[in-house]
């Protein structure tokens, strides 16, 4: 176990059997999301994380208005709601997402930052009930951003879905305790595409798992759980 200072972290994924994560070429076999939405849900997590890029779906587009004072806003951590049943966290060191509200399907947002975020950003977050934490003045610190989701809002159990930079920062910081992945079948072969984990060239943070339970689902899916090895 993790201890009780941060979330029990499970990075949940749907990678080909070479391990990228980017499906625009594939052809998925009937019911895939309804599997990995399945799978999701037998870990009765309090919240999801996703990256910028992952997130602007959900998120969705509105114009962030220039303030008419010009008091700075302070750098500090802003909870609109510690009461949700479960929570949709996006990673946005730069501020970029243009939330149309503070909720995804009743999941209330909150979004990490860091400091260089303007204050003009600050106050539409704020305007809009978006909750949000600084995760540092220009890197993200995300044992910090752990801790703090942990001791504000209570998340005991988050669900990582990222794309293989976040999921690599995670593998690199050891702050993955699970892992679960559904394989799909399909041989994607392509150079230079993210993979499930893209930590850093060269040698990356080995990490050493232990099997959990291995299980074919529909559409030859296979869904494989491990632990973290520490």
């Amino acid at each position: 176990m993790n201890g009780a200072k941060r979330p029990y972290v499970i990075c949940h994924m749907v990678p080909s059997i070479d391990g990228r994560i980017v499906p625009t070429r594939w052809k998925l076999p009937p019911g895939t999301l309804a599997e990995y939405d399945q799978t999701a849900q037998t870990f009765d997590a309090d919240a999801w994380m996703v990256g910028r890029i992952s997130m602007e779906p959900y998120a969705g587009k509105t114009k962030v208005p220039a303030r008419k004072v010009s008091t700075p806003i302070p750098r500090t951590d802003f909870i609109a709601r510690r009461d949700a049943e479960s929570y949709a966290i996006a990673l946005d060191p730069s501020g970029k997402l243009t939330w149309r509200s503070s909720s995804i399907d009743e999941e209330h947002v909150i979004t990490v930052l860091t400091e260089q975020v303007s204050d003009d950003y600050l106050a539409f977050l704020q305007s809009k009930g978006v909750s949000y934490l600084f995760g540092g003045k220009t890197d993200l610190n995300l044992k910090r951003v752990l801790a703090k989701l942990r001791k504000e809002f209570g998340i005991q159990k988050l669900l990582l879905e990222g794309g293989g930079k976040i999921n690599g920062s995670f593998l690199a910081a050891d702050l993955i305790d699970e892992l679960s992945v559904l394989v799909a079948p399909i041989a994607d072969g392509a150079i230079g595409t993210p993979s499930l984990f893209d930590a850093r060239e060269g040698k990356g943070p080995v990490r050493p798992l232990k099997l959990v339970s291995f299980e074919k689902r529909k559409g030859d899916l296979v869904w494989l759980r491990y632990k973290l090895k520490r």
